[in-house]
């Protein structure tokens, strides 16, 4: 099963694709051709194999041409790996094969291994059985992600400064790499900013996050909490918006529209509390606005 941390890595190749480029050229040294955008593709590589299968995501680097559809030039498969697991062995080739077989195009594995004995783990050759089919996962592990505690690099590149975290947080240098990375963030808007420090607050280990969170700097802090606390208010109000939904929509009562957006925008945490109880018992949407405490 999937855990937070895992998923929030995932989310940041799905937020910028091209971060896949930047770690294969210059973490790698894997040269990759000439291509105009990368976007993320369905991830599901069931095509050639019998059992379902479905990588963490995947990344088509594609080139325009005129008169034609874009031409994949290469697909990236990104797979997020914090343990062991001897079944990606056999899994990893199917990917390969799949994705190489639906797009017609060279396909690699990037695997990102924030714990070091891990990423060695996934480096090592897996032998087919064939002669000369010997594929190797590209892995980008503490030594090939680097450490960045300047905030003006880490401006330069936000989403390597995240990776710069999630792969080094638990070093002594793991407070300045998260004081550059929040330092960085004040020049984003708000909410692209309170996303990505959200992103890396779910990436890491509960007890390696309380850590860092004791030796941030104030600043930094002051803005993690400014943002969370206003990100947990709206995280409250949603939930008890979809809870007054779910009861109606249970009980066979329709909401108009218009009171759907006047439900869903309100922010008052009482009146939502009120209709939550109303919810259960009103006979129409218009009965339960009548229920504000």
């Amino acid at each position: 099963m999937l855990t937070i941390e895992h998923e929030a890595v995932i989310r940041l190749f799905q937020e910028r694709p091209d971060l896949a480029a930047g770690l294969l050229a210059r973490s790698l040294d894997v040269q990759l051709p000439d291509f105009d955008y990368a976007a993320v593709e369905s991830a599901d590589l069931t095509e050639v194999t019998p059992a379902s299968r479905h990588a963490d995501s995947v990344i088509v680097f594609r080139r325009k041409r005129p008169g034609a559809d874009p031409e994949p030039v290469v697909a990236v498969i990104v797979e997020v790996q914090r343990g062991r697991d001897p079944g990606k062995l056999w899994s990893w080739p199917m990917y390969l094969v799949s994705l190489r077989t639906r797009l017609e195009c060279p396909v690699m594995l990037l695997v990102i291994c924030p714990e070091a004995a891990v990423a060695r783990w996934c480096a090592r050759p897996i032998e087919l059985g064939h002669p000369g089919l010997v594929p190797t996962p590209l892995v980008a592990g503490p030594d090939e992600v680097p450490v960045i505690t300047d905030p003006g690099q880490a401006a330069d590149d936000i989403e390597l400064a995240m990776l710069s975290v999630i792969h080094h947080a638990a070093t002594p240098q793991g407070p300045d790499i998260l004081n550059a990375l929040f330092a960085a963030l004040h020049n984003l808007d708000r909410d692209q900013g309170g996303m990505y420090a959200d992103m890396v607050r779910a990436a890491l280990p509960r007890e390696i996050w309380d850590h860092l969170e004791r030796h941030m700097k104030t600043e930094s802090y002051e803005y993690l909490s400014d943002w969370a606390r206003e990100n947990i208010a709206k995280g409250q109000t949603e939930g008890k918006t979809e809870a007054i939904l779910t009861v109606l929509a249970a009980r066979g009562i329709e909401v108009p529209d218009e009171l759907n957006d006047k439900i869903r925008k309100c922010r008052d945490l009482d009146r939502l509390d009120a209709w939550i109880r109303a919810a259960a018992t009103v006979q129409s949407a218009d009965a339960l606005l009548n229920n504000d405490l």
